[in-house]
C-alpha cells in the first residue's frame, strides 16, 4: 500500500468541497500517512482465528413496539415557517445547486 500523498489530499478536500490551504494540505497529509501506518500495524496482528468486535462489552439491543402518537397536521406544522409552498417548507439551496 503507497502512502497518502498531498495530491490524494487535494483530491479529497476537492471533493468534499473544503477548501485548504497549504498548511492544512501539509498537517492533513502528515496525519492520514500516520493513520494508515496504524491501520497496517493493527492488520498485522489481527487473525482470522481472533473474531471482529464492534465493541469489547457485548450488549443486547433493546427494541419497543411503535406507538403511534399525537402528530401535527401539515397546517399546523407549516403555519410556524417561514416560507412554504402550501405542502412543504421552502428553503434556500445550501451548495448553490438547484435540484
Amino acid at each position: 500500500m503507497t502512502d497518502i500523498t498531498a495530491r490524494d489530499v487535494e483530491h479529497l478536500a476537492g471533493l468534499a468541497r473544503i477548501d485548504l490551504t497549504p498548511e492544512e494540505t501539509e498537517a492533513m497529509t502528515g496525519q492520514l500517512v500516520e493513520i494508515q501506518h496504524l491501520i497496517q500495524k493493527v492488520q498485522e496482528v489481527a487473525t482470522p482465528d481472533v473474531p471482529a468486535t464492534s465493541h469489547p462489552i457485548v450488549t443486547p439491543n433493546v427494541f419497543r413496539d411503535d406507538v403511534v402518537g399525537q402528530t401535527l397536521d401539515r397546517d399546523a406544522a407549516l403555519a410556524g415557517a417561514p416560507d412554504s409552498d402550501g405542502t412543504r417548507f421552502r428553503v434556500t439551496a445550501i451548495l448553490g445547486e438547484e435540484q
